[in-house]
């Protein structure tokens, strides 16, 4: 008689499973019924294996066609940017992020909406740690860099490459792309002003992905919306910012 008892397998967030098998043979020369028995064993062996395999491959069949059939998941948006995204000078409830993530889910859209913002951040300082950045695996990165090097007389030349080569690597990864324009101050002159503005159209168009023209639409220049310095937005600035910019994320992530 072979008995099979209680076989299961352990998974985590469980308790070992229970294994037990019970061999009874009469009536056999020793070492006849030993060799019976191994053979018995070897075979039961086969039989446990096939059903680990099959019970793994099952398992991973369902979360495949779980993640599948679960498209209302909450998708995660990055905001990759500088002091504009990081809410500089503001407490939290105010600044960028928490605000756009209000107003998307007021839209209808919960998301995970992670601010990864950085004060004083270049293209270049965006692209070094583009990698890292990128850990949470989004499903879509809002493109706001090049403020700063604006203001620091960054060739416009060098910052369109550091920005392109933000965007391939985000393409490569199958990551959506929402890229924001910004705009030279109107000190650095004519000439770089238009060679620097022209950047964010054509990388648009290049990579075909969607712009958003100008972060600081509605805001820019206006006492009332900005802080002291004159370049970042207070709270009242943030809310004409999001109110304009979420239409344009929601597009982007195709919700």
């Amino acid at each position: 008689m072979i008995t099979c008892r209680n076989v299961s397998i352990s998974t985590p967030g469980q308790g070992a499973g229970v294994n037990s098998f019970t061999f009874t043979r009469a009536g056999h020369h020793l070492f006849g019924a030993g060799l019976r028995r191994m053979g018995v064993f070897f075979a039961l062996m086969a039989f446990v294996s096939v059903c680990v395999f099959g019970l793994s491959a099952h398992a991973q069949t369902t979360n495949t066609a779980n993640e599948a059939n679960n498209p209302d998941q909450k998708p995660t948006i990055v905001l990759f940017g500088d002091s504009l995204i990081a809410g500089y000078g503001l407490p939290q409830q105010d600044g960028f992020a928490p605000k756009l993530a209000a107003a998307l889910k007021n839209a209808g859209l919960d998301a995970n909406v992670i601010n990864s913002g950085v004060s004083g951040d270049t293209t270049a300082a965006g692209l070094a740690r583009l990698d890292w950045a990128m850990v949470d695996k989004p499903d879509l990165v809002v493109l706001e860099l090049g403020a700063n090097d604006a203001l620091r007389g960054v060739d416009p030349a060098q910052t369109r490459s550091n920005l392109g080569k933000i965007i391939e690597k985000l393409q490569a990864g199958k990551i959506r792309i929402l890229l924001v324009g910004m705009m030279a101050p109107p000190n650095m002159g004519k000439e770089y002003g238009a060679e620097f503005n022209s950047i964010y159209p054509d990388l648009a168009k290049k990579h075909q992905i969607p712009l958003y023209p100008f972060f600081l639409d509605g805001v820019v220049a206006d006492p009332a919306l900005n802080q002291g310095d004159g370049m970042h937005p207070n709270a009242r600035g943030v809310d004409i910012i999001v109110g304009k910019i979420a239409p344009a994320v929601q597009d982007a992530l195709g919700k």
